[in-house]
């Protein structure tokens, strides 16, 4: 059995009763529906079949509703082990285009960034050429970057504190830097981060990253290693992205979730966040708004 979890824009509450008695009604295959917290999220089951059909039919009976779907096999949505990207992801920024606007190379900085998250070039000479760029910039800065600028994303904590309480392994990977991740993870409550080191001479960014450069493998490679650690099915995991570099990773994934993401990874993950807040990928996982862990 499918289970197509369906989840109102952030603040919003839009599955009211006769939108999801239209829904089973119409969408071929479809058994009933199941709230999960209001009218801001709910489940609708259907027949096992084929999930990406199953959402093609479903999106046109949604008309121009801000309502994301998540559609999944019903038996193995719980997830034991999460794996989230950090920079527009659980964050609403790019924190080198924040250490470039310190230089006022923010538009140049962002141009490129874009462009490697968009997969147009690729993420490796793209952050090297970045971080060249940051050269001479004070390492104090980052905790003035991180108070004033950088902004958590709604659901985020939620998610990952829900997900601990019920026993999951948590991991932020990100192809940022450690100066960011690990304040950043432990605000979020995250059991571990990994990223990139930012190489400095008496607090004074050198303009170079440590080798490896944790890219596109890594983040993959972080995901096997903790599944193999962990001893869990493939299906169990959970990752969440939005640039191409995370492709690999959400491909690997039980369930890969494209976050307001460049359109080839939304076409590529396994279903797409394009209005809701994190706290979606509860509701995909069967949990109602009562257990979700708050504050």
């Amino acid at each position: 059995m499918l289970v197509a979890t369906l989840v109102s824009a952030h603040g919003q509450a839009l599955l009211d009763d006769a939108l999801l008695k239209h829904l089973v009604a119409a969408l071929p295959g479809a058994l009933h529906s199941q709230r999960l917290d209001g009218e801001i999220a709910a489940d609708l089951f259907a027949e096992a079949g084929d999930a990406r059909k199953l959402e093609a039919d479903l999106r046109p009976l949604l008309g121009d509703a801000a309502i994301d779907i998540i559609i999944q096999p019903a038996a193995t949505r719980r997830k034991a082990l999460f794996l989230a990207d950090m920079d527009s992801t659980m964050i609403g920024q790019e924190c080198i285009d924040e250490l470039a606007a310190y230089v006022g190379l923010k538009e140049l900085v962002s141009g490129i960034t874009e462009r490697a998250m968009r997969g147009e070039i690729a993420f490796e000479p793209a952050l090297r050429e970045r971080v060249a760029l940051l050269k001479g910039v004070p390492l104090a800065v980052v905790d003035e970057i991180i108070a004033q600028r950088i902004t958590l994303t709604p659901g985020g904590r939620e998610l990952v504190m829900t997900m601990r309480a019920n026993g999951a392994y948590t991991a932020l990977v990100s192809g940022g830097f450690t100066v960011f991740t690990g304040p950043i993870s432990a605000t979020i409550g995250f059991d571990e981060h990994r990223s990139n080191i930012l190489l400095a001479t008496d607090g004074i960014l050198r303009g170079e990253v440590a080798d490896p450069i944790l890219g596109k493998q890594a983040k993959l490679d972080a995901l096997l290693e903790l599944r193999a650690r962990l001893a869990l099915a493939p299906e169990a995991s959970l990752a969440v992205g939005d640039g191409a570099n995370d492709l690999a990773m959400l491909g690997e994934a039980g369930l890969g979730v494209a976050f307001r993401a460049k359109p080839a990874v939304a076409a590529a993950a396994d279903a797409r966040l394009d209005h809701a807040d994190l706290t979606a990928l509860l509701y995909a996982q069967g949990y109602t708004g009562a257990e979700i862990v708050r504050g």
